[in-house]
């Protein structure tokens, strides 16, 4: 069975680095396209499963923005199961003050390069090794700085309360951008932040052999 992966926002798949499937299925990676003027969350979601194979049984991984997006995918193409990694299923698990920023268009106004500045300092005071790091720099400078704008305003533009089954939804207790708090995970990883794809590979990796396992078999 293909896996396909979505990654988050500011990322590409190179996140998905220390991802390993169990025999029997094969990763496949869904690379951005660039967003039309009038897409949303959901419209651009669609444009980007052109590039999935919806004739055969398949299953779906999205990480951050890329889970919001893999939701919106299987609502429509019914994947074997929908995995979510540091993500949300539904839009009112975004925390409050996204919609806050929204209602005042804080996400228009401030210089994305600001963003990017800020998330690559941040790597100083995490407890990620340091290839890690390195690795998360480099990603965050390679960026795409109009993708990020598109992407900031359609996160908060979203609206979404189905969640498509079967889902199975990773989440680190200690994410900082989307709070566990907001969202109702089935699986957590203590201690575990934003990046736990890269921090703590091997218990998502467990969970992603179970998931899969699983729904291969169904």
């Amino acid at each position: 069975m293909k896996v396909y992966f979505i990654s988050g926002m500011a990322a590409d798949k190179r996140v998905f680095k220390y991802i390993q499937l169990p025999a029997g299925f094969e990763a496949v990676y869904l690379d951005w396209i660039r967003p039309d003027k009038e897409d949303t969350l959901p419209s651009y979601a669609l444009r980007l499963a052109t590039g999935i194979n919806t004739n055969e049984p398949f299953a779906l991984v999205g990480l951050s923005f890329g889970g919001m997006l893999a939701v919106e995918i299987a609502k429509r193409y019914q994947p074997a199961v929908t995995i979510l990694i540091s993500s949300i299923p539904v839009s009112n698990h975004l925390p409050g003050y996204f919609r806050t920023a929204a209602k005042i268009g804080l996400h228009k106004i401030i210089p994305v390069s600001l963003l990017k500045t800020s998330a690559a300092a941040k790597r100083f005071f995490t407890r990620e090794k340091s290839d890690v790091k390195k690795l998360l720099w480099q990603i965050i400078h390679e960026s795409d700085a109009a993708f990020i704008r598109w992407s900031m305003n359609a996160i908060l533009n979203w609206q979404n309360e189905i969640i498509p089954q079967p889902v199975w939804h990773i989440h680190g207790t200690g994410d900082e951008i989307l709070p566990v708090k907001y969202t109702q995970p089935t699986h957590t990883i203590p201690k575990e932040g934003h990046m736990l794809v890269m921090t703590n590979p091997a218990k998502v990796n467990a969970v992603l052999a179970t998931a899969l396992t699983v729904a291969a078999r169904a």
